[in-house]
């Protein structure tokens, strides 16, 4: 599973307009739907691919969309921003065909776990260095510890803040902090869709947030939508 990736899928899906805080790919799984793009209307379509702080909405009342978010400057991120022409915003897929052609997948493949498995082999081989791997796998274990700091980092592996920070980018692109908040995002997102009876507050001091505000903050740049609306205005039927 790449940390980078936030990737949901829905069915009866209404997105407010927002300005999301990510790389958007959204994808029909099978009905095409409407989305509103920085204010043009693009109807009866398969899919798209939007740039970050672009405002869109999005209207499937029929039918199942994947939607992932995309760390902007993580590997994969910068992967993506190659795609775009100059001063282009969104790539929009009128078909099954274009979308297959654009992520390289199977013919007439919708399987959203081609796209990200195809992204992710485009990305060029990394051999970790023995911290980075430490720290990921203290995140993986920790993230629903809410005073966790940089220094916090800093003294596993022995480096200073800064010098980890710096070795962290340079091997996945991002940052320790988008890091651990990806990771805490993805377990709030699976707790809200998993279990419905506990309630939201819950949830977010679970996962690592200092409150439900907070999550909802980030849960809104990722989707449109608080984590409210993710629990009792979508079907949504699986997180990857």
């Amino acid at each position: 599973m790449n940390p980078f990736i936030l990737a949901l899928q829905a069915s009866n899906l209404t997105v407010e307009i927002h300005h999301h805080s990510a790389y958007q790919i959204v994808l029909s799984n099978d009905t095409p739907f409407n989305s509103t793009i920085s204010g043009k209307l693009n109807e009866n379509i398969h899919g798209f691919l939007i740039k970050p702080q672009v405002p869109h909405f999005c209207v499937a009342e029929k039918g199942t969309l994947n939607v992932l978010n995309i760390e902007p400057y993580s590997n994969i991120g910068l992967q993506l921003a190659e795609r775009f022409e100059e001063n282009q915003e969104f790539i929009v897929f009128d078909s099954p065909i274009e979308t297959n052609t654009f992520f390289e997948t199977p013919r007439n493949s919708l399987n959203i776990n081609n796209v990200i498995d195809t992204l992710i082999s485009k990305l060029p081989p990394t051999n970790y260095d023995e911290r980075v791997t430490k720290i990921v796998e203290y995140i993986r274990d920790n993230y629903y510890k809410s005073d966790i700091t940089p220094q916090t980092f800093a003294d596993i592996v022995y480096l200073s803040p800064s010098r980890l920070a710096s070795l962290f980018k340079q091997q996945t692109g991002s940052s320790l902090s988008k890091y651990l908040l990806w990771t805490r995002l993805r377990q709030a997102i699976y707790l809200t869709l998993t279990d419905r009876e506990r309630s939201l507050t819950d949830i977010a001091y679970d996962t690592g947030f200092y409150d439900l505000p907070q999550l909802n903050k980030y849960m809104y740049e990722m989707f449109g939508m608080p984590p409210k609306a993710l629990k009792y205005s979508s079907d949504l039927i699986q997180v990857y």
